[in-house]
């Protein structure tokens, strides 16, 4: 089990990265992923590495190498005080997503990005400015999608299928032609859409 980087009465289980692990373990149906990299994302050509990001990910399909997504995970369960780690985590999201950014710019290589966050407390009591900031990101194309607290049980495991079938679609756009309707491929039998 994952725990928070806390210690003494504010350590405890990062229960929002657990549930992200066992949605996307179940959701791959046996595929692999990396659920805590311990390294860079690296990506390579064909023979030698391309590009190395400056910051580990809490997630990524199907490893570290060459990834289609990763995602960071930002939950702070018992923080009293809205401290400048938190304040950090929103930049640092932003600064990979700038990396991001630039490989699809300069390589023509997407990576999704994602970005799970929770705490109530902590994003709407104390760091709504922060919550703006990560609102930016997703209009400044940082980010591919933020996920908020509750919303991941049912969104974490539609976009996980996605990156089996190919066939992401971000929720804010909708398919209207008869053509890509058509196209769009049946979601598999999981316990979501039973």
């Amino acid at each position: 089990m994952a725990y928070n980087k806390q210690s003494d009465d504010k350590r405890h289980p990062a229960y929002l990265t657990c549930i992200i692990n066992l949605l996307t373990e179940y959701t791959l149906l046996g595929t692999n992923f990396n659920h805590n990299p311990q390294g860079l994302v690296v990506v390579t050509d064909t023979v030698k590495p391309l590009r190395t990001f400056s910051r580990r990910m809490d997630g990524a399909y199907p490893s570290i190498v060459n990834p289609l997504a990763v995602w960071e995970i930002k939950e702070y369960y018992g923080s009293t005080t809205f401290g400048s780690r938190i304040a950090d985590g929103v930049y640092e999201t932003m600064l990979d997503g700038e990396e991001f950014a630039e490989l699809r710019e300069h390589e023509e290589i997407d990576i999704k990005h994602y970005l799970i966050v929770d705490d109530y407390h902590t994003w709407w009591d104390q760091g709504k400015s922060y919550l703006c900031r990560m609102v930016d990101m997703v209009h400044m194309s940082l980010v591919d999608e933020i996920l908020f607290g509750r919303e991941v049980i049912v969104r974490w495991p539609e976009i996980v299928r996605s990156w089996l079938t190919g066939s992401y679609i971000r929720p804010d756009i909708r398919p209207t032609s008869p053509r890509v309707l058509r196209e769009k491929p049946p979601r598999p039998k999981t316990l979501w859409n039973d």
